[in-house]
């Protein structure tokens, strides 16, 4: 019984398995991306109150402090996409979707709803704006990942190919070798025809020397 179940059960492990992945790269980028900001908002923060233009500063306190969906998730995206098989518009959305609801939840928590309507309706538009910018960065990091995974395998399978035909090459010239020098084995005499036996009517040279006459002795 439990030998069919398995084969409808497992698409539904995988669809977990990846939901999960996902869930955990939002909140790694999220996590990085918070370093990050942190201490890349110290760094910047004297240089930023010398600038005469407040637009500007809030656009570049606004980039700093979405780092995390503008460059953390579109680099880990396109690491995990160059291993895995990933879809790009799922991945991204979910990931971003994720570090999203985690920053909603602790402000939620320090502010409570009114925070939420003390920002605005401009400066929540900016945020979701990011929010999509960084969901589609992260959608062609997933992209890019996945061709460059697959160049990667095309060059593995090229040379695989050009190894097996220098194997094949080797393997010729190997049996080509053999075949001469079994065929210079076959041209050399053997040792029995090296040494060939006498004629029968032929006289040694021990029989020559015996039917000489020996001089008488003075």
């Amino acid at each position: 019984m439990s030998t069919p179940k398995k084969p409808i059960l497992e698409p539904l492990r995988v669809r977990i398995r990846r939901a999960q992945f996902i869930v955990g790269l939002g909140f790694l980028a999220l996590v990085m991306g918070s370093v990050l900001a942190g201490d890349l908002s110290v760094r910047l923060s004297v240089r930023l109150e010398s600038l005469p233009f407040q637009g500007l500063v809030y656009v570049i306190g606004l980039a700093v402090r979405n780092l995390w969906v503008l460059a953390v998730l579109p680099l880990l995206c396109y690491g995990a996409a160059r291993v895995l098989e990933l879809r790009p518009w799922s991945t991204a959305l979910g990931a971003a979707l994720t570090g999203q609801a985690f920053l909603l939840a602790v402000e939620f928590v320090r502010n409570g709803v009114e925070g939420w309507v003390d920002r605005g309706w401009l400066a929540t538009a900016l945020e979701w704006g990011v929010l999509g910018v960084g969901v589609v960065l992260s959608q062609r990091a997933v992209v890019r990942g996945r061709a460059a995974a697959g160049k990667q395998t095309e060059r593995a399978q090229q040379q695989a190919a050009a190894r097996k035909d220098e194997y094949a090459e080797f393997l010729q010239e190997a049996e080509r070798a053999g075949e001469k020098l079994a065929q210079r084995e076959q041209s050399l005499p053997s040792p029995e025809q090296a040494v060939a036996p006498a004629a029968p009517g032929a006289e040694t040279p021990e029989q020559k020397s015996e039917d000489v006459p020996k001089a008488p002795a003075a």
